[in-house]
């Protein structure tokens, strides 16, 4: 057991993450996103959202401070009428973890997933809200 690690970050979990490097990326995947057959390496953390897998990576996690946006969504797909409130609570998550952050990088559907395939590991988790994908740059630790 180790103390202030968050427990819905599994053993599996903490393992990838101290592999990744510098801009690495990481997918916390909704439900509907078809992570096993997108995902390198997949982790799965069912019975979980998105909401409380990010707080608890970004902990740990340093989003990268060399790029504009280090953290994207996968943006409606036009015609679904579809309200994003969860867009909100990361925006406040990121915020209040002390991570640099701006704003998301919006990205189209086709090229989210693209980006999810070279991503380093993909997260299945089981959040119902739609449009809940995320990617986050990994950062360095400064000394």
């Amino acid at each position: 057991m180790l103390k202030n690690v968050p427990t819905i970050l599994s053993p599996q979990l903490l393992k990838v993450l101290m592999e990744m490097w510098h801009g690495d990326e990481l997918v916390i995947a909704d439900g509907n996103f078809p992570s096993a057959s997108i995902a390198q390496r997949l982790v799965r953390l069912d019975g979980h959202g998105c909401q409380a897998v990010l707080e608890a990576i970004l902990k740990l996690f340093p989003l990268d401070i060399y790029v504009d946006k280090p953290v994207a969504l996968m943006q409606v797909v036009g015609g679904d009428n579809v309200d994003t409130p969860i867009w909100d609570e990361y925006r406040k998550i990121i915020k209040t973890s002390g991570e640099k952050f701006d704003d998301f990088d919006m990205v189209e559907r086709f090229a989210f997933y693209e980006r999810a395939k070279k991503a380093y590991v993909v997260i299945a988790t089981s959040e119902a809200a739609l449009y809940a994908n995320i990617i986050l740059k990994k950062g360095i630790v400064k000394p």
